[in-house]
C-alpha cells in the first residue's frame, strides 16, 4: 500500500450517514458498488504526501465542522449524485490544495464540484428516470460533516488510512 494514491473524504455525522449509504445501496448497481457512499476531497494524491496531508488535515480538524448542505440533484449523464454546497469544505480543500501545490492531478487542480454519488455506469435513461423521481420530493437540507479521512486506492476498494473528527 505505500505505493498507492491517497484519497481524502468528508466522513458524514451518523443521521445522514444512514440515509446517504441507503441511497447508494438502492441505486448503484451492486456489481460496482465496492466502497460507501462519500463526499471527495480529492482523488488522487502522491502517496509521498502522507506524513503533511496528516499534519494539515489535523490542524483543519481541530477547527469546527463545516456547515454543508445537500443542495441539489446532479445529472452525472450515466449516474445521479446529490450536489453539496459548503463554503467551509471548499476553503479547508482550497487551503491543503494551495499546500499540495504541483502534486495535484488535472482531476483535483480542477474546479471542485462535491457531490455525493449515489447512482453511477447506469443506462442514461434510468439515470434520468432516478433524478426525475428524486426531484420530485427533493428540498435543501443540511448536511453533518463529523470529520475528514484518508483512504488508500486499491484498483477498486479503499484501505483507511486515518480519519480525523471535527474537535472545534
Amino acid at each position: 500500500m505505500a505505493g498507492a494514491p491517497i484519497i481524502v473524504t468528508a466522513l458524514f455525522g451518523d443521521g445522514d450517514n444512514g440515509w446517504l449509504q441507503e441511497l447508494r445501496r438502492t441505486h448503484y448497481p451492486p456489481e460496482r458498488n465496492r466502497v460507501p457512499a462519500h463526499l471527495t476531497l480529492f482523488h488522487h494524491l502522491p502517496p509521498a504526501v502522507e506524513g503533511e496531508l496528516s499534519r494539515r488535515i489535523a490542524a483543519i480538524a481541530a477547527g469546527p465542522p463545516p456547515r454543508a448542505e445537500v443542495a441539489g440533484i446532479m445529472d452525472l449523464g450515466a449516474g445521479t449524485a446529490l450536489r453539496i454546497d459548503s463554503e467551509d469544505l471548499e476553503e479547508m480543500r482550497a487551503e491543503v490544495a494551495e499546500a499540495l501545490y504541483g502534486l495535484l492531478t488535472p482531476q483535483d487542480q480542477a474546479p471542485w464540484r462535491p457531490h455525493v454519488t449515489v447512482q453511477n455506469k447506469v443506462e442514461p435513461k434510468d439515470a434520468r428516470r432516478l433524478q426525475q423521481h428524486l426531484r420530485a420530493t427533493f428540498r435543501p437540507r443540511p448536511l453533518a460533516i463529523k470529520g475528514l479521512a484518508a483512504w488508500h486506492y486499491l484498483d477498486g476498494p479503499w484501505q483507511p488510512i486515518r480519519s480525523w473528527a471535527f474537535r472545534g
